[in-house]
């Protein structure tokens, strides 16, 4: 899989997104960060760290399997921002931005795992195409009749001792 500058963007915004949450967080009372802060900040990391950690895959199959768990992450850090405007730990408008944002690397992670899924299929088939053309015919196996054996009873008569 040939990595590209735009894959690379996907991750560089969700670390700029964890970090910006580290440091939203890093501000509230022990208590809201103990609690709801530090939920958040795991889920904003582990939005990234999926997204690295599929890099590091081998096929399509788990690259994509880290995406969906990028994208389950992603889904759980905007449950923590209603709980974290809900508590009227931030603001809605900041809160509003933050979830935008996700929204937008949401979309980014579906059209990347789009062009995961089409790269898997276009290698199959080419990986099909190959073993086709590579594979020879099926002997033809035939029925002889006796008058037509290669060897008689008789010539095979030493087998039986």
């Amino acid at each position: 899989m040939l990595v590209t500058d735009e894959d690379l963007k996907i991750l560089k915004q969700a670390e700029n997104l964890a970090d910006a949450v580290w440091s939203l967080v890093a501000q509230w009372h022990n208590f809201a960060r103990d609690t709801v802060g530090k939920q958040l900040i795991r889920a904003t990391d582990s939005v990234g760290a999926n997204i690295a950690e599929m890099y590091g895959r081998f096929n399509y199959s788990e690259k994509i399997q880290f995406l969906y768990y990028a994208r389950g992450s992603l889904f759980e850090a905007k449950f923590w921002f209603n709980r974290a405007t809900t508590r009227e730990l931030i603001q809605p408008d900041i809160a509003k931005h933050y979830a935008q944002q996700l929204t937008d690397l949401a979309r980014q992670l579906n059209r990347f795992i789009n062009s995961l899924r089409q790269s898997k299929a276009t290698l199959t088939n080419e990986k099909n195409a190959i073993s086709k053309s590579l594979r020879e015919d099926s002997p033809i196996y035939e029925v002889i009749d006796e008058a037509d054996q290669l060897f008689n009873n008789e010539q095979l008569g030493w087998l039986n001792g």
